[in-house]
Protein backbone atom coordinates (compact mmCIF):
# COMPACT_ATOMS: atom_id res chain seq x y z
CA UNK A 1 0.00 0.00 0.00
CA UNK A 2 0.96 3.24 -1.14
CA UNK A 3 0.44 5.60 2.39
CA UNK A 4 1.77 8.75 3.05
CA UNK A 5 2.39 9.81 6.83
CA UNK A 6 2.63 12.82 8.62
CA UNK A 7 6.09 14.17 8.91
CA UNK A 8 7.74 12.95 11.82
CA UNK A 9 10.06 14.77 13.47
CA UNK A 10 12.73 11.92 14.49
CA UNK A 11 13.23 11.22 10.79
CA UNK A 12 16.26 13.13 10.53
CA UNK A 13 17.48 10.99 13.56
CA UNK A 14 16.58 7.87 11.84
CA UNK A 15 18.75 8.93 8.92
CA UNK A 16 21.71 9.98 10.95
CA UNK A 17 21.46 6.44 12.55
CA UNK A 18 21.12 4.42 8.76
CA UNK A 19 23.93 6.68 7.69
CA UNK A 20 26.68 6.24 10.51
CA UNK A 21 26.07 2.51 9.38
CA UNK A 22 26.75 2.92 5.54
CA UNK A 23 29.68 4.91 6.23
CA UNK A 24 31.76 2.64 8.23
CA UNK A 25 30.86 -0.14 5.74
CA UNK A 26 32.06 2.08 2.39
CA UNK A 27 34.78 4.15 4.63
CA UNK A 28 36.31 6.31 2.15
CA UNK A 29 34.22 5.02 -1.15
CA UNK A 30 31.59 7.59 0.36
CA UNK A 31 32.36 10.88 -0.59
CA UNK A 32 29.07 11.73 1.10
CA UNK A 33 26.23 10.81 2.77
CA UNK A 34 23.05 12.62 2.37
CA UNK A 35 19.72 12.76 3.42
CA UNK A 36 17.31 12.94 1.01
CA UNK A 37 13.53 12.50 -0.43
CA UNK A 38 10.52 13.55 1.04
CA UNK A 39 11.52 12.77 4.70
CA UNK A 40 14.34 14.82 4.43
CA UNK A 41 12.03 18.23 4.05
CA UNK A 42 10.49 19.39 7.17
CA UNK A 43 6.81 19.33 7.67
CA UNK A 44 6.46 17.66 4.52
CA UNK A 45 4.01 14.07 5.03
CA UNK A 46 6.31 11.12 2.90
CA UNK A 47 6.11 7.26 2.84
CA UNK A 48 7.79 6.27 6.18
CA UNK A 49 10.94 5.43 4.03
CA UNK A 50 14.01 6.66 4.55
CA UNK A 51 15.68 7.86 1.53
CA UNK A 52 19.60 8.16 1.60
CA UNK A 53 21.95 8.94 -1.16
CA UNK A 54 25.24 7.87 -0.99
CA UNK A 55 27.91 10.31 -3.35
CA UNK A 56 30.97 8.25 -4.87
CA UNK A 57 33.38 8.58 -7.45
CA UNK A 58 32.54 5.72 -9.48
CA UNK A 59 30.10 3.03 -9.41
CA UNK A 60 32.57 0.50 -8.31
CA UNK A 61 32.40 -3.43 -7.81
CA UNK A 62 33.77 -2.83 -4.82
CA UNK A 63 30.64 -0.96 -3.33
CA UNK A 64 28.42 -3.78 -4.36
CA UNK A 65 30.88 -6.33 -2.61
CA UNK A 66 31.04 -4.12 0.59
CA UNK A 67 27.11 -3.53 0.66
CA UNK A 68 26.32 -7.00 -0.03
CA UNK A 69 28.84 -8.06 2.99
CA UNK A 70 27.17 -6.24 5.14
CA UNK A 71 23.63 -7.34 4.27
CA UNK A 72 22.25 -4.40 2.61
CA UNK A 73 20.12 -5.73 -0.24
CA UNK A 74 20.97 -4.95 -3.96
CA UNK A 75 17.89 -3.92 -6.37
CA UNK A 76 17.55 -3.87 -10.41
CA UNK A 77 17.17 -0.07 -10.56
CA UNK A 78 20.65 0.57 -12.35
CA UNK A 79 19.13 4.03 -13.79
CA UNK A 80 16.69 7.11 -12.78
CA UNK A 81 14.42 9.56 -14.63
CA UNK A 82 15.61 11.73 -16.88
CA UNK A 83 13.42 14.77 -16.97
CA UNK A 84 12.27 16.61 -20.34
CA UNK A 85 15.48 18.61 -21.10
CA UNK A 86 17.64 16.31 -18.80
CA UNK A 87 20.71 14.99 -20.75
CA UNK A 88 19.81 11.79 -22.34
CA UNK A 89 23.26 10.23 -21.82
CA UNK A 90 22.36 7.13 -19.85
CA UNK A 91 25.73 7.42 -17.94
CA UNK A 92 24.79 10.71 -16.42
CA UNK A 93 21.66 8.95 -14.54
CA UNK A 94 23.20 5.73 -14.02
CA UNK A 95 23.44 4.17 -9.91
CA UNK A 96 23.15 2.03 -7.42
CA UNK A 97 20.21 1.40 -5.62
CA UNK A 98 20.14 -0.87 -2.10
CA UNK A 99 17.35 -1.47 0.13
CA UNK A 100 17.52 -1.45 3.90
CA UNK A 101 19.18 -5.07 5.69
CA UNK A 102 16.15 -7.40 6.55
CA UNK A 103 14.20 -6.36 9.71
CA UNK A 104 16.22 -2.87 10.01
CA UNK A 105 14.49 0.47 9.36
CA UNK A 106 13.23 0.84 6.01
CA UNK A 107 15.18 3.06 3.44
CA UNK A 108 16.24 3.37 0.45
CA UNK A 109 19.65 3.40 -0.38
CA UNK A 110 20.42 5.46 -3.96
CA UNK A 111 24.38 5.95 -4.50
CA UNK A 112 25.31 7.99 -7.33
CA UNK A 113 28.42 9.79 -9.12
CA UNK A 114 29.42 12.84 -8.05
CA UNK A 115 28.42 15.50 -9.84
CA UNK A 116 26.32 13.70 -12.18
CA UNK A 117 22.26 14.58 -13.18
CA UNK A 118 21.10 12.48 -10.63
CA UNK A 119 22.94 13.41 -7.91
CA UNK A 120 22.81 17.04 -8.52
CA UNK A 121 18.38 16.26 -8.77
CA UNK A 122 18.10 15.09 -5.42
CA UNK A 123 20.36 17.22 -3.45
CA UNK A 124 18.70 20.26 -5.71
CA UNK A 125 15.05 18.58 -5.45
CA UNK A 126 15.78 18.53 -1.21
CA UNK A 127 17.59 21.94 -0.76
CA UNK A 128 14.60 23.76 -2.85
CA UNK A 129 11.64 21.98 -1.28
CA UNK A 130 13.04 22.89 2.08
CA UNK A 131 13.57 27.09 1.30
CA UNK A 132 9.90 27.00 -0.55
CA UNK A 133 7.36 24.99 1.69
CA UNK A 134 4.41 25.83 -0.13
CA UNK A 135 5.87 23.99 -3.58
CA UNK A 136 6.32 21.07 -0.28
CA UNK A 137 2.93 21.75 0.82
CA UNK A 138 1.52 21.08 -2.79
CA UNK A 139 3.62 18.05 -3.08
CA UNK A 140 2.23 16.22 -0.39
CA UNK A 141 -1.12 17.18 -1.39
CA UNK A 142 -0.61 15.77 -4.48
CA UNK A 143 1.28 12.47 -2.92
CA UNK A 144 -1.91 12.21 -0.59
CA UNK A 145 -4.10 12.46 -3.86
CA UNK A 146 -2.06 9.81 -5.59
CA UNK A 147 -1.84 7.06 -2.78
CA UNK A 148 -5.81 7.61 -2.31
CA UNK A 149 -6.58 7.02 -5.76
CA UNK A 150 -3.87 4.73 -6.79
CA UNK A 151 -3.00 2.88 -3.42
CA UNK A 152 -1.80 -0.15 -4.59
CA UNK A 153 -0.35 1.63 -8.08
CA UNK A 154 3.04 1.86 -7.82
CA UNK A 155 3.54 2.39 -11.35
CA UNK A 156 0.66 4.80 -12.03
CA UNK A 157 1.88 6.95 -8.61
CA UNK A 158 5.40 7.19 -10.30
CA UNK A 159 4.01 7.79 -13.98
CA UNK A 160 1.92 11.01 -12.64
CA UNK A 161 4.38 11.81 -9.89
CA UNK A 162 7.75 12.25 -12.20
CA UNK A 163 6.14 14.85 -14.33
CA UNK A 164 5.20 16.71 -11.27
CA UNK A 165 8.70 16.53 -9.65
CA UNK A 166 10.12 17.59 -13.44
CA UNK A 167 8.30 20.30 -13.73
CA UNK A 168 9.67 21.80 -10.27
CA UNK A 169 12.75 20.51 -11.10
CA UNK A 170 12.71 22.75 -13.80
CA UNK A 171 12.16 25.79 -11.58
CA UNK A 172 14.75 24.56 -8.78
CA UNK A 173 17.37 24.87 -11.21
CA UNK A 174 16.55 28.57 -11.93
CA UNK A 175 16.46 29.00 -8.37
CA UNK A 176 19.89 27.16 -8.18
CA UNK A 177 21.10 29.96 -10.67
CA UNK A 178 20.14 33.09 -9.13
CA UNK A 179 20.71 31.74 -5.44
CA UNK A 180 24.55 30.46 -6.35
CA UNK A 181 23.01 26.98 -5.03
CA UNK A 182 26.02 24.80 -3.90
CA UNK A 183 25.26 21.14 -2.82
Amino acid sequence: MIVIEEYNPDWPNQFESISADLAAVLGELALRIDHIGSTSVPRLGAKDIIDVQITVAELADEIVEKMGAAGYVQKPHLSDHVPPGGDPNPDLWRKLMFKNRPREREANIHIRIDGNHNQRYALLFRDYLRTHPLTAATIEHIKRELARYHPTDWDAYYDIKDPVYDIIWHSAKEWAYFTSWVP
